[in-house]
């Protein structure tokens, strides 16, 4: 008789090891991703908006080194608080860069109803004045500007509602609603504080977004026609707004020379001590507090009369650089709502830059605007910087839309080549 054995149980297999090859084939994966291709839009407006930083920083340092020895502080005291903020800007940007346009697109509303409640703030407290404005905050010794992060967040919001109404904008009713009373209850917010000229680039960046939707021309004049109407009449209804323009008209500033021309007399003889070549880097006379805002709203004329009509040059070339990379991104794009958005940012850094720079020059009156990453100003260049981030976010996408835009070419040219076929047959 024989006796069978139960099967004796069989250890438990341990996996084998992943090849050494493969765990770093999956490492190179994972790190490609990261490091992948980008398109040379992206590299435009990286490098521009880095060295127009540094730039910044150094001009910065030359303006203020003056006026902070008298003041008994270190000549670097006011550039390392900027330096703090390029610190912490620059890779706030290159983050921002990461995020997919989906994010952008979710962030819209609460993007906007967070950049109110933060300008609702300078009616508060904290709030104060400056020069008659009432757009500051101080929070633990920092001041801030709230309604410069007000820029972003109305550039991303209007975007996503004409994007959501992108089928119905051959209406007026649906181009207006909800866009003009939202949009011009946060104007109002910065309106109530006097700052007309922040209030214009709010509007540049409304009009800049309506421009780029593709809506059509009657109806963009209306906003526009509206906008030029409400900036005329905070001009005409402030004496002192007024006492400034009617200086800018005047021929002969020298005779108000102590009072509204003192500050674009001495821009102007900034610029024309300078030359071709410049008095040097840190030679500037004007900084010695005769040119008031030196390292603020005038420090395009620090840049003339210390690097003359070359560092002017190269400062235009780096902006224009900037708008070439994005209007490159405007133009290849295929999302509706990136389109709306990087025109509604371009207008907005772009615009900004040349009107402040036209103030300087006198081709407008002075308005108190800064110039976009160089001025001295922690909040405009954090909000700069983080808006140049939304931009390098959406020209990540540049491939995948050239991409789709010929697959959609190619599918048309053989459907095309198919109906002339059966035509022939």
């Amino acid at each position: 008789m024989s006796t069978t054995m139960p099967p004796r149980a069989r250890p438990a297999e341990t996996p084998e090891p992943e090849p050494a090859g493969r765990r770093g084939l999956a490492a190179r994966v994972s790190l490609g991703r990261v490091f992948a291709p980008v398109p040379s839009e992206f590299l435009l407006i990286a490098s521009t908006a880095l060295l127009l930083t540094v730039f910044g920083l150094v001009m910065v340092l030359s303006a203020t080194s003056a006026t902070s020895t008298a003041r008994g502080e270190a000549p670097w005291e006011v550039v390392l608080k900027q330096g703090m903020f390029a610190v912490i800007g620059i890779p706030i940007m290159l983050i921002a860069s990461r995020f997919p346009v989906a994010f952008y697109k979710k962030l819209a509303w609460p993007a906007l109803i967070l950049a109110v409640a933060f300008q609702m703030l300078v009616f508060t407290p904290l709030g104060h004045s400056n020069d008659g404005n009432r757009n500051w905050i101080t929070i633990a010794g920092f001041q801030a500007q709230p309604s410069e992060f007000l820029k972003l967040a109305l550039a991303l919001w209007v975007a996503f509602v004409l994007f959501r109404k992108r089928t119905l904008l051959t209406k007026w009713q649906h181009v207006f609603i909800p866009l003009v009373p939202v949009a011009g209850l946060a104007i109002a917010t910065v309106i109530a504080g006097k700052d007309l000229g922040t209030a214009m680039i709010l509007v540049l960046v409304v009009l800049g977004a309506l421009f780029f939707s593709g809506v059509k021309l009657r109806i963009f004049l209306l906003p526009a026609i509206g906008a030029a109407a409400f900036v005329a009449y905070f001009a005409i209804a402030s004496p002192d707004r007024m006492r400034r323009f009617m200086s800018f008209l005047n021929p002969n500033c020298l005779d108000d020379y102590f009072n509204d021309c003192y500050q674009p007399l001495h821009g102007i003889w900034g610029l024309a001590s300078g030359g071709v070549f410049g008095l040097g880097l840190g030679n500037s006379r004007e900084k010695y507090d005769w040119l008031p805002a030196a390292a603020n709203d005038y420090i395009f004329a620090i840049v003339g009369e210390e690097l003359g009509l070359i560092g002017c040059a190269v400062v235009l070339a780096l902006f224009a650089l900037f708008a070439v990379g994005a209007f490159h991104v405007i133009r290849k794009t295929d999302d509706p709502f990136v389109r709306i958005a990087a025109g509604g940012i371009t207008v907005w850094i772009v615009g900004q830059a040349l009107i402040n720079i036209g103030v300087v020059l006198r081709v407008f009156p002075v308005l108190g605007v800064p110039l976009p990453f160089m001025s001295q100003g922690g909040t405009s260049l954090l909000s700069v910087l983080l808006a140049c981030g939304v931009l390098l976010a959406f020209a990540r996408t540049l491939p995948a839309s050239v991409a789709r835009r010929e697959a959609a070419i190619q599918q048309a040219r053989a459907a095309r080549v198919r109906r002339e076929a059966r035509t022939r047959t």
